[in-house]
């Protein structure tokens, strides 16, 4: 029997699986598809992405394998220079190809004792007070305390779960692709720049080695299930453009629309949701995989605090507590954006008023971080305005705060040195550190780097450290 059985081996149910293996938790991940996605979509991970994979000391390994890029013209593709000191120190984006993070993040949990099994898909399973019994296409069945459906918007999961997932279908569709084009490169960028003045779902933009990545509107609605030709992306080019470009030898091609929907519920008993499978929204700002590998910090440490037995009530239940806003918010941002892409008059004057606005550097910087995840705060109660906050990067005594949180485990930083966790050593490490540049006392950080406490009370520590991590272990104090 396993502890947690995940459905989906995407960059979310490999994040989560590592995260639980952190914890000695015994998981499962199974796997529809028996082989990698043929195509190379590239994707972007942003700031507070980058973030959580240093903070598993996972960063270096990845940007080996990709491109870095300015933290700039993400919300509507209105093109606005990073704002100045960004408080973070993985201020840009990260592109890289689909496949190489889930392989890399596949690798990780692989590493870590990970149970992987491509070609085996869900069908069906049953929960009960002790365990979900879940059915394989095959007729296999297997047994575990938990599922976690990672499974993608169509997620299996969440329909046999029966959770609603309401929201809006798609109205518009989008082609996306790669490809060599057979004209010059003034050609492109004058013909670009004159359409995109009018139709901000469009783009050519060079991508290295000869490639352009391509967007255009599709025709209209129709099955993603299908993808597209490159006959189709001719065909739309030369409505809307009046060439084709010659485009030729694709790398490869898809199709998106902007469906937007969020799961009623992220648990139902022992079943769980998360990633896709959770919430679906147009791609636009590039937030979805990031949305998805956040989902999985936030839940792995506290799922593994269910299974190991020192978690406090109702610490699960934050998780949906915590990451539906979350969700929420980045619905409502792609939807206003999807809006600001219009070719109609109105859209077309608001997007004209948002770009002057936009000029104003506290207008860019909202909504950058809004975009990279970093102005999330999550709330534990009235304090300080770092409460709730992510902690960035700090530079402590033994080097770095995040080359401190690679083992997943939380963090009392304590620039008192009078201050301990006590009977909570097994779950929380202890930095005495009177140098670090923190305007405050010390902080209790979570496993998912965020503050839980603030403050220099030993019982108002011990008090919190109760909420976030369960009964002491030994002594308290």
């Amino acid at each position: 029997m396993f502890d947690v059985i995940i459905a989906g081996c995407g960059p979310t149910g490999a994040m989560l699986a590592a995260e639980l293996r952190l914890h000695d938790v015994r998981v499962l991940v199974l796997e529809k598809e028996t082989e990698p996605a043929s195509y190379v979509r590239i994707v972007g991970l942003h700031i507070r992405s980058l973030e959580l994979l240093a903070m598993r000391g996972l960063l270096a390994r990845i940007l080996e394998r990709g491109r870095q890029r300015p933290a700039a013209g993400f919300f509507a593709a209105i093109n606005k220079p990073t704002p100045k000191g960004l408080d973070s120190a993985y201020a840009y984006l990260l592109g890289i190809p689909q496949p190489v993070i889930v392989q890399l993040l596949e690798e990780h949990a692989i590493e870590l004792g990970t149970q992987v099994r491509h070609g085996c898909a869900v069908t069906g399973f049953e929960q009960d007070d002790d365990g979900v019994t879940v059915e394989l296409a095959d007729g296999e069945r297997v047994r575990a305390r938990y599922l976690v459906g990672c499974d993608g918007g169509r997620s299996t999961v969440r329909k046999l779960l029966g959770v609603g997932f309401p929201g809006e279908p798609s109205r518009n569709e989008t082609l996306m692709g790669e490809m060599s084009v057979a004209v010059p490169p003034e050609e492109i960028a004058a013909k670009v720049a004159g359409i995109r003045e009018t139709q901000q779902r469009f783009w050519l933009r060079p991508f290295g080695a000869g490639a352009y990545s391509v967007v255009v509107p599709a025709a209209g609605v129709s099955d993603r299930a299908e993808p597209p030709t490159l006959e189709d992306f001719k065909r739309q080019l030369r409505a809307i453009v009046g060439t084709d470009f010659g485009v030729h030898s694709p790398r490869w091609l898809s199709r998106f629309g902007d469906a937007t929907r969020l799961a009623e519920r992220y648990r139902v008993g022992r079943v769980l949701l998360a990633g896709d499978a959770a919430h679906i929204h147009p791609p636009i700002g590039g937030q979805g995989l990031n949305l998805g590998v956040q989902d999985a910090f936030n839940l792995g440490w506290k799922l593994a605090a269910q299974i190991r037995g020192w978690a406090p009530e109702t610490l699960l239940d934050s998780y949906q507590a915590e990451r539906h806003p979350v969700a929420e918010d980045v619905l409502d941002n792609t939807r206003a954006q999807t809006e600001l892409l219009s070719t109609d008059p109105g859209p077309r004057a608001v997007r004209r008023l948002l770009t002057e606005l936009m000029d104003f550097d506290e207008v860019n910087r909202h909504l950058i971080e809004k975009i990279t995840a970093i102005g999330i705060r999550y709330d534990f109660g009235a304090g300080p305005d770092l409460l709730g906050r992510r902690l960035p990067d700090l530079d402590v005594q033994q080097g770095n705060l995040y080359g401190l949180l690679h083992r997943g485990r939380g963090l009392l930083l304590d620039r008192t040195e009078r201050l301990t966790v006590g009977g909570w050593s097994d779950r929380v490490d202890h930095l005495a550190d009177p140098t670090v540049a923190l305007d405050a006392p010390c902080v209790l950080v979570r496993p998912d780097g965020h503050v839980a406490w603030i403050g220099d009370d030993q019982q108002d520590l011990d008090g919190h450290l109760s909420r976030w991590f369960g009964n002491p272990a030994g002594p308290v104090g």
